[in-house]
């Protein structure tokens, strides 16, 4: 057997985009924003969808967002159930 050569290849990662975790006081003050009732859901929209959000936040962001319209879709549903319910019933 010959000696063979491994090449290893650079990482394809750019590395000037290190992974940096969210510190726990800033998801305390993410959650104080989110207590405030206007701003909470702007800023959900702003985090969501900002290019220099970090990943992980983006993605929290997001599925918030989704996880909020499931609730008010379902939330339309049941109100709507429950209203052609009372509406038979007098009638």
């Amino acid at each position: 057997m010959e000696n063979e050569t491994i090449q290893l290849q650079p990482n394809p990662v750019n590395e000037s985009q290190q992974y940096n975790p969210i510190s726990v006081g800033e998801w305390i003050i993410t959650t104080i924003i989110l207590a405030i009732p206007i701003v909470g859901i702007i800023m959900l929209f702003v985090w969501g969808f900002r290019s220099n959000t970090q990943p992980s936040k983006a993605n929290w962001a997001k599925a918030a967002l989704i996880m909020m319209g499931i609730g008010i879709v379902l939330s339309f549903l049941f109100f709507g159930t429950m209203l052609g319910i009372i509406g038979a019933i007098v009638q």
